[in-house]
């Protein structure tokens, strides 16, 4: 069974984006999109929740073609045009990809264990994981069902004092191991877990 990685930039106190969403704080550079474009691009499915997805699909398909597009703008953007993405959302409908405009593009609306179980079951017999890209609305609701595996954190060396946070209303504690580290030259700790569930 293929696992969901949650992908998160993360405060040192815990928050995911700014009170409305802001992300002005994350520091990102080429050593980062490196690093993080090997892992990415072995990747075959991307999970999104819907805010996430529209501000991806506003950028990425066109990214690569710009005439000021960076070496990681060309790469992701091939990447994102051939992934297969999942979205969550109450408020979009999943009548097939072509109805939504998008190719590779399936809605999640309700259901939602039994769908991402599917989900984690298909696709190339589980060599692959599922990485869920930011989506902090749909990543507190997977967590809610048990049904993340690992998170893959990029700790910023700031604390925000308020926004939002990545774990909320927790019933039972997660217990995590930890995999591996990394200390980025602009100051970004990488902290790599799996949840361990025995």
């Amino acid at each position: 069974m293929r696992k969901i990685i949650s992908f998160m930039h993360i405060s040192l106190d815990g928050f995911v984006a700014g009170q409305n969403g802001e992300l002005n704080w994350v520091k990102i550079d080429e050593e980062i999109f490196d690093h993080v474009g090997k892992r990415i691009s072995e990747g075959d499915t991307a999970l999104y929740g819907r805010v996430t997805y529209q501000m991806m699909e506003n950028y990425w398909p066109t990214a690569g073609d710009k005439p000021t597009a960076t070496k990681h703008d060309i790469e992701h953007s091939k990447w994102y045009s051939k992934v297969h993405k999942v979205v969550l959302s109450k408020t979009m409908r999943d009548a097939g990809p072509i109805a939504i405009g998008v190719t590779n593009t399936n809605i999640i609306s309700d259901n939602l264990s039994d769908r991402i179980n599917e989900i984690k079951q298909s696709r190339n017999g589980g060599s692959k994981e599922i990485l869920l890209f930011g989506s902090p609305t749909a990543t507190h609701s997977l967590i809610q069902l048990n049904l993340i595996d690992g998170y893959w954190l990029f700790v910023n060396p700031i604390i925000l004092g308020r926004g939002i946070p990545l774990f909320v209303d927790i019933k039972d504690k997660i217990k995590l191991k930890l995999l591996t580290t990394r200390q980025f030259t602009c100051g970004v700790t990488e902290l790599n877990y799996t949840v361990d569930r025995r």
